[in-house]
């Protein structure tokens, strides 16, 4: 903190004296102060790091980015900044600006976004559209969620992406917390249970023709629950062990699984994770090897940018294993010594070579987030590249504009569990 505040007064010095712009030099915490991770979880002590403060930012600054990137990301300019569009006078949906297309990712984002800061009215639209358009009530997968539909609301695949119903589930639970149950689909409780059911009981029926989204034996999510291939394998992002151990408290049955899947969740990060690297690729094998799938699945990509902020946020909440910390100082090791302002976006696992020249917000977004578990020094400065990367606008702000938003939610101690009463 000495040194902190001695490079504040010089700062004052070369701008008030010889008019030297203080912008040049830095405010944030030095090299050779790493932060420290949380001995307790947020779960347990109800404390939330807010590591922008820590790392000099002050309330008013850190609220006013917040609140630019909700009314960036919400109510922007139709064609360049915003992914909420409302629909009549009780819907909306978020778009994949990229593809034109309605995501159970974006949908689940958005309701998360929204009880996260508070916002019932657009949480209740975006919940609406998606139980109206996305829910299947009968058919193939029937109780699952469509994946991704287009904008008017038809279908344009009837499976389920997983994290999808993750994400809702989790939203549904929190909104129950936060404002407690309403009436139809506005009983927030019930709904997150129902899904939960329809996660670990389709096979109960001995004429379904899709799977359930757990594998019961190695209790680990499926990539789509599905009997062919693509229900034998996963997605390491999809592994969100701080919302089991919520579910294993708060659901209204089979809380005994829940438990164990976010055990099994954990240690397969383990062997997910490339051990010098510390890169996870966006689909893997049971085992922790990558899925090989076209151009995309074995290699860490636009999936995998999630998993450095799941880790290090399971940490946080939990602080259930100490290989988040040594698995977050990897992860930023790697990013780093590939250059903190322009490491690409796509790698081979092991790290032998990058794929694209992208440097996109939302992998900075998430390695930023990976400080809440880091112990290095270095953590800081992902920190500064965070806050000074702008909200993505353009055809591809839609994912990497969420993940910023989430992001900056999580690094600022606003991203928090709300308990059902119940």
């Amino acid at each position: 903190m000495f040194k902190k505040l001695s490079i504040l007064i010089v700062s004052v010095f070369l701008f008030t004296v010889i008019g030297f712009p203080v912008s040049t030099l830095t405010l944030a915490q030095e090299d050779d102060m790493p932060p420290t991770p949380a001995a307790t979880g947020a779960f347990f002590s109800g404390e939330y790091r807010n590591m922008l403060k820590e790392w000099g930012k002050t309330d008013e600054e850190i609220q006013a980015r917040i609140d630019e990137t909700w009314e960036q990301l919400f109510y922007g300019d139709d064609n360049t900044e915003r992914v909420y569009y409302p629909v009549g006078d009780d819907m909306a949906y978020l778009l994949d600006t990229g593809n034109e297309d309605v995501r159970t990712e974006g949908q689940s984002y958005g309701m998360m976004i929204a009880v996260q800061l508070d916002k019932k009215e657009e949480f209740d639209r975006i919940w609406k559209w998606t139980k109206t358009y996305m829910y299947n009530e009968a058919g193939a997968y029937e109780g699952y969620f469509a994946w991704h539909c287009n904008p008017d609301g038809s279908k344009i695949n009837d499976n389920p992406a997983s994290d999808g119903e993750v994400w809702f589930v989790m939203a549904l639970f929190f909104a129950a917390g936060r404002w407690g149950n309403g009436e139809g689909i506005f009983n927030y409780e019930a709904e997150a249970n129902a899904i939960l059911h329809t996660m670990l009981h389709t096979e109960d029926d001995p004429l379904a023709t899709a799977t359930n989204m757990f594998n019961e034996e190695n209790k680990l999510i499926v990539f789509v629950p599905s009997w062919n291939n693509d229900g034998r394998f996963t997605d390491p992002s999809y592994h969100v062990p701080h919302y089991y151990e919520l579910w294993a408290r708060w659901a209204a049955a089979d809380n005994e699984f829940w438990a164990e899947a976010a055990s099994a969740s954990r240690e397969f990060l383990k062997i997910a994770a490339h051990p010098a690297t510390g890169l996870m690729p966006n689909y893997a094998t049971f085992e922790g090897e990558p899925q090989y799938s076209g151009d995309y699945g074995q290699f860490f990509y636009a999936d995998a940018w999630r998993v450095p902020m799941n880790v290090a946020v399971d940490y946080a909440w939990f602080a259930a294993d100490e290989w988040a910390i040594e698995q977050s100082n990897r992860i930023q090791a790697f990013f780093y010594e590939q250059g903190l302002y322009s490491y690409s976006d796509k790698w081979r696992v092991d790290g032998s070579e990058s794929l694209t020249p992208w440097h996109s917000e939302g992998l900075v977004a998430t390695n930023a987030v990976a400080s809440l578990a880091a112990s290095e020094p270095i953590a800081w400065e992902f920190i500064e590249e965070f806050w000074n990367t702008s909200v993505p606008t353009g055809q591809w702000r839609y994912y990497s504009g969420l993940l910023y938003m989430m992001s900056l939610l999580h690094l600022s101690g606003q991203f928090q569990i709300y308990s059902p009463a119940s």
